[in-house]
């Protein structure tokens, strides 16, 4: 199982998600057993549905289940000063000049239009370890491109 690491507030996210998907369960159990009340289960459309959406809940109930019993709070994890790591927000440049600031965080938390990327992201791949001031080439899907490091700073 490998770890996955999350901010406080996207670990009671995932909470919040897994708490109204057990609500979900038990409706759709009752909604089953109403179904399958009804008689012949061959075309019974109610039945196969509840069935189908059942599994569905289920899968996402075991994912979000062993996402949380193996997360990691990024609050609770000691970070290097002026490195960049996950928990980490960068401000960078580019060769073109262009200045942007991204946060890492773990792959279920990333939001890129938001900036929030994923560790697991090129950019975030060839931005972990770097430290502050640092030019660093990063091989991206559409190319190697350069950044400096302007300044790294703890996420809040």
């Amino acid at each position: 199982m490998t770890d996955t690491y999350l901010t406080r507030a996207g670990y009671e996210k995932l909470s919040q998600e897994l708490k109204a998907l057990m609500k979900q369960k038990t409706q759709l159990s009752q909604d089953i057993g109403e179904a399958r009340e009804k008689g012949d289960l061959k075309e019974n459309a109610e039945y196969h549905s509840a069935k189908e959406k059942m599994g569905e809940v289920m899968g996402r109930i075991g994912v979000i289940q062993d996402k949380l019993q193996s997360a990691k709070i990024i609050d609770e994890i000691d970070i290097p000063k002026d490195t960049v790591a996950i928990g980490t927000t960068v401000c960078l440049t580019d060769s073109e000049g262009d200045t942007v600031e991204y946060a890492l965080v773990g792959e279920d938390e990333s939001d890129p239009a938001e900036g929030r990327i994923s560790v697991q992201s090129p950019l975030g791949q060839g931005l972990l370890g770097r430290k502050s001031k640092e030019t660093v080439e990063i091989q991206l899907p559409a190319g190697p491109r350069t950044f400096k490091i302007l300044k790294v700073t703890r996420t809040s």
